[in-house]
């Protein structure tokens, strides 16, 4: 499904972020990216999602190459991926419903598919009661748990996740990580990038250790070892 075929990323004049990187991810897989800062972990995930590109190599989702995506096809690429960041990314002066109904209506979706679906995510994120309540109002973790909901209202085929309990206490870490699992289980592929010992040792799945930027390990049930 996602493949990373050597891919190598340089930054002039000579700062390399990531160097020589291959593995490649099945559909319905969870894997876990971990490393140190400045490791690329983030410049992965970055390269995937087409916002910046190789200096070799080449990165394939479903089978293209996702650099040689014709521009007018890019937002068709885009609404396969949902992507949930450390700081959420929330509009403040949208309610949680709105934040998510924002998305569909720049894809044009009409009203009763708006409310089916926004409500629909909202229940999966268990945020049902929360839904018109602003970002100032909701906790870290229910403002993760929104930004989740709207990376899903698309129905993609890959979520990534960037540090996305980088800014959560324990107890809400546990719970989005509970949500990302949840939501794999209904079929969609997760990449987490994080550096959290607890969470990596907790699932108990995929793991993929950089380090300076090279694979060091690739592990089907990996544990964090820096």
């Amino acid at each position: 499904m996602i493949q990373f075929e050597k891919v190598s990323k340089i930054y002039p004049p000579n700062s390399v972020a990531v160097q020589d990187v291959s593995f490649t991810i099945s559909q319905g897989e969870f894997i876990s990216l971990v490393g140190k800062s400045g490791a690329g972990k983030s410049t992965l995930l970055e390269l995937f999602l087409r916002e910046e590109f190789p200096s070799e190599g080449r990165v394939l989702f479903q089978g293209d190459d996702v650099h040689l995506i014709k521009d007018s096809l890019v937002p068709e690429f885009r609404r396969k991926v949902g992507a949930v960041f450390q700081d959420y990314k929330l509009l403040p002066n949208k309610t949680a419903y709105e934040n998510i109904a924002y998305i569909m209506e720049v894809m044009g979706a009409g009203e009763e598919d708006i409310v089916r679906d926004v409500s629909e995510v909202l229940e999966i994120v268990g945020l049902i009661e929360r839904a018109h309540h602003y970002p100032a109002q909701l906790s870290g973790g229910e403002k993760q748990r929104v930004a989740i909901a709207r990376a899903l209202i698309h129905r993609p085929d890959v979520i990534i996740a960037d540090e996305p309990t980088g800014n959560l206490d324990p107890y809400h870490t546990r719970d989005i990580i509970n949500l990302l699992i949840k939501i794999n289980e209904l079929g969609t592929t997760i990449m987490l990038a994080t550096h959290n010992k607890e969470v990596i040792n907790r699932l108990g799945k995929r793991v993929i250790t950089l380090d300076g930027g090279r694979l060091m390990r690739d592990e089907e049930k990996g544990k964090f070892m820096i």
